[in-house]
């Protein structure tokens, strides 16, 4: 198949989109947990005891918020998915587009790739749900 029967801007907007969602779900995972998941600036528990430690010290939002990474880093990877596969089926376009669509929304609780991402990731799947294969003459 060529690649004009290709969806080819929605695929790279949704794949760059899913790798800065991706990558900043790592950075706040990073900064969340640890750089050695040993709790705060590496040391194991510091001063605030550790994640739990910290959990405990500043309630419940903050054990809620340390949940947010993880949606950055899902939906980044559920994107990346999606777009590798718009390229590989363009057939299936409206599935691979709502799937990239709806994980691009989502990633906003995880600051979707410092919202550039997610913005990229929106129109990437907007692209893919509206494209339509050249007709043939």
């Amino acid at each position: 198949m060529s690649s004009e029967n290709k969806p080819a801007s929605a695929v790279i907007l949704s794949l760059v989109g899913g790798v800065l969602m991706f990558l900043t779900g790592v950075i706040f995972w990073m900064f969340t947990y640890g750089f050695t998941g040993l709790g705060m600036m590496g040391g194991y528990g510091g001063m605030m005891g550790g994640s739990q430690g910290m959990m405990r010290s500043f309630g419940v939002p903050f054990g809620l918020m340390m949940g947010f990474p993880l949606i950055g880093l899902v939906s980044g990877i559920l994107v990346i998915v999606g777009a590798v596969m718009l390229d590989a089926h363009p057939a299936e376009h409206t599935g691979w587009g709502t799937v990239i669509l709806v994980f691009s929304i989502i990633s906003f609780l995880g600051m979707g790739g410092f919202l550039v991402g997610a913005i990229l990731g929106v129109i990437g799947g907007a692209f893919a749900i509206s494209w339509r294969p050249p007709s043939k003459m």
